[in-house]
């Protein structure tokens, strides 16, 4: 603090100046040039450290790469429930390439799995590892396919608006965040017009793309991840027997094939520029439970075990004879919790 004690001391004097001076002294026009002048001179010091400066205003990269990459790590830990797999595999992505001071591309993140599996959560996480304001911050860039781009035959305006919307902002902050939701519902070859941004370029007019992150969100290919965890469930495997490797290639076929995926026939998945396709698994009884719970707590009530049972005991799962997976996951919980606690 004693390195800019001096100069903001210097400025707080000249403010008060006017107070201290007798009126007829000084000029009123040019004691507020020399006030101007002098203040902003004084303060240069003041905004010079970046540090002290971000720490009243947003800045682009505000925390620390490796802060971030471990505040990621305890968030997921703490707040994500049956999803191995996504904790494994965004972890040492984001903390890979957070780290990574000679990315050769952005980071492309594509999130599949059921509604309420934790997609939109787990976005909001990665946003708040890397800015204290999370979703709410303007370098992070939210867009949703029903809202931002609803009709087919505007489909060449929303190309040119999205790609100036991304040169722009990453012109600003080289860290920007970009979170696509509803990919299923994206008109098909709207997300290509953002191929270039993804590639393997150092700059492009100018500008390098190479440390900014997108994230897909999409319900496609859900069918897929239940395929292969429930046939995990019926030889008697866990689903913590899951490996990446086990759904990844089939899940990437399965969204390039859907003609109701955003991604139907992308060359973002043909030339290989998504870098990894992460899976929701459907959550089960136990998962619920736990989202239940975490919820009354969060809300600073005690947990009553037989309004949570009974919660969890409401919500419907499938396939209908084994009823294992909740076919809305954690979606309904917040609503369901109203209807039995007077809040």
């Amino acid at each position: 603090m004693k390195l800019w004690r001096g100069p903001l001391r210097a400025a707080l004097a000249l403010v008060l100046l006017p107070f201290l001076t007798p009126a007829s002294a000084v000029e009123p026009i040019s004691l507020g040039l020399a006030i101007a002048g002098a203040a902003a001179s004084a303060l240069t010091g003041f905004i010079s450290y970046p540090r002290l400066y971000c720490y009243f205003r947003e800045c682009c990269l505000q925390k620390h790469d490796r802060r971030a990459a471990a505040a990621l790590q305890e968030d997921l830990d703490k707040k994500l429930f049956g999803q191995h797999l996504v904790s494994r595999v965004i972890v040492k992505a984001v903390k890979g390439f957070l780290n990574n001071s000679n990315a050769k591309k952005p980071l492309a993140l594509s999130l599949h799995g059921w509604t309420g599996t934790g997609k939109n959560f787990v976005s909001k996480i990665v946003a708040e590892s890397i800015y204290k304001r999370g979703l709410q911050s303007k370098y992070v860039h939210q867009f949703v396919a029903t809202l931002h781009f609803p009709h087919a035959h505007s489909i060449n305006l929303y190309k040119d608006q999205l790609q100036s919307w991304i040169r722009g902002n990453v012109s600003i902050c080289p860290r920007s965040l970009f979170i696509f939701d509803e990919m299923d519902k994206m008109h098909a070859g709207l997300i290509d017009s953002i191929k270039p941004f993804l590639d393997y370029y150092e700059f492009l007019d100018g500008v390098s793309y190479q440390q900014a992150i997108f994230i897909f969100l999409s319900n496609a290919g859900a069918e897929k991840i239940t395929e292969v965890a429930l046939d995990f469930w019926r030889n008697g495997r866990t689903r913590e027997d899951i490996q990446l490797s086990d759904i990844q290639n089939a899940l990437s076929v399965s969204v390039f094939n859907n003609k109701n995926s955003g991604f139907w026939h992308s060359t973002l998945i043909d030339r290989n520029l998504i870098d990894y396709f992460v899976p929701f698994l459907p959550l089960e009884y136990k998962h619920v439970k736990m989202c239940i719970r975490v919820e009354i707590k969060s809300r600073g009530y005690a947990v009553d075990e037989d309004i949570l049972t009974r919660i969890a005991d409401e919500m419907t799962y499938f396939p209908r004879e084994e009823r294992i997976y909740s076919d809305k996951g954690c979606k309904t919980v917040d609503a369901k919790l109203d209807y039995y606690y007077d809040f």
